[in-house]
């Protein structure tokens, strides 16, 4: 049974977003494996490396930048201008994936909707390009629930599976970023005067 301290902590990590998805069922050793997966896509692929090596490293940047300052602003206008190159390859990734869509997405999953029906328990690869900060992941994921809607199309829910530490990190700290930039966004509508 669920505490309504446990439903707002889930609520809280939970955000509505719209990103570029893309699914596709896992093969059995796909799907049994702990590797990071590797996409057909060199460019997301490439994407993908380049967050996980940026987050790898923060904190010797951080540790840099405490011994020795030069270096470290130094490196940080080096870090700005691989984020600046990300997001170019990740344009160019979006065209491949496909145009963002409405999701809700958690550090625990992400539910979407879809054209064909999947069924609960079926491993499934989630391919996410997540804007704006360029940011490219691919997951596996269990459905957990597939359900149709009056439109013909399915509401899907999925569950990560084997992320990585880093994996993980990177998906908190973008939905984190998300509702920052929500709660603000609110703050500002709400402290203008009304008209």
């Amino acid at each position: 049974m669920s505490t309504l301290d446990e439903e707002d902590r889930r609520e809280y990590y939970r955000i509505d977003d719209r990103i570029a998805l893309e699914i596709s069922p896992l093969s059995a050793a796909d799907a049994a494996g702990t590797d990071v997966l590797q996409d057909a896509s060199p460019l997301f692929n490439l994407l993908s490396e380049l967050h996980l090596s940026e987050f790898e490293s923060q904190h010797l940047l951080r540790q840099l930048s405490d011994s020795d300052r030069t270096l470290g602003n130094f490196l940080k206008a080096q870090n700005k201008r691989i984020d600046l190159l990300s997001q170019v390859v990740a344009q160019t990734v979006l065209g491949h994936i496909g145009e963002p869509q409405p999701v809700v997405l958690s550090e625990g999953g992400v539910e979407f909707s879809h054209d064909q029906a999947m069924a609960p328990g079926s491993r499934v690869a989630v391919k996410m390009a997540l804007m704006p900060q360029a940011l490219g992941l691919l997951l596996r994921a269990k459905v957990t629930h597939c359900d149709a809607r009056a439109d013909g199309r399915y509401e899907i829910g999925t569950e990560f599976d084997s992320l990585s530490d880093a994996q993980r990190q990177l998906l908190a700290r973008y939905i984190l970023q998300k509702q920052q930039a929500e709660r603000r966004k609110e703050r500002e509508q709400n402290d203008q005067p009304a008209a």
